[in-house]
């Protein structure tokens, strides 16, 4: 029965992740985000190519779809659920797994990190802030959204660790969202060991 639900929780986090707020973003200035800047449909790329408007606009999309998923699976589809915390990081998980990987545009998604900032927001607003001053933080000081992004989804895990010691689902799952990150951002890493990554302030157009 719980596999039943883990398997439900995981399908409606994954059609929420397909809400692609970057593409829908670009289309209203006419243009396809994915042809334009890195290429990626995300926060950062929206940003760069269309401006920082647009890019806080998909941003908050973005992770307003992660806590929309959570909420409705925890307060509206399994209300008192004694594995409540499962279902709903199952949940997160599959609008990362969404939002990286949507069918309905050939799976090239955004880098998942705004929709993992929604996942950290619906479990504990404190841990978004800590995660939000950290990011701004190694941005303001490493010029590089890419490091700030790789070091906050760290943040997750290890709010599991402490508030759920015992639980080693959870905690599997934690780092699951690290992995995500990291394998969509290994182009990133390659661009920083090789010194050509692009740093905040330099603006993209065509991919």
């Amino acid at each position: 029965m719980m596999i039943f639900k883990v398997i439900i929780c995981l399908i409606i986090g994954y059609f929420f992740g397909n809400i692609a707020f970057s593409y829908i973003v670009g289309k209203t200035h006419n243009l396809d985000i994915r042809k334009y800047g890195s290429g990626n449909a995300g926060t950062t790329n929206v940003m760069r190519v269309l401006g920082v408007k647009e890019g806080i606009i998909t941003f908050f999309g973005d992770a307003l779809k992660a806590v929309v998923a959570m909420c409705l699976v925890r307060f509206l589809l399994y209300p008192g659920d004694d594995m409540y915390m499962l279902l709903t990081l199952v949940t997160g998980l599959g609008v990362v797994l969404g939002h990286n990987y949507p069918f309905w545009l050939e799976g090239k998604g955004g880098k998942g990190i705004a929709a993992t900032g929604g996942v950290m927001v619906a479990l504990d607003w404190r841990l978004a802030l800590v995660a939000i001053a950290v990011f701004a933080i190694i941005v303001l000081v490493t010029k590089y959204v890419s490091v700030g992004s790789l070091t906050i989804v760290f943040l997750l895990p290890i709010w599991l660790m402490i508030n759920y010691p015992g639980e080693t689902y959870l905690n599997i799952i934690g780092w699951i969202f690290v992995i995500f990150a990291f394998y969509r951002h290994k182009d990133n890493i390659k661009r920083l060991i090789s010194g050509t990554e692009n740093k905040v302030g330099k603006k993209n157009k065509k991919a």
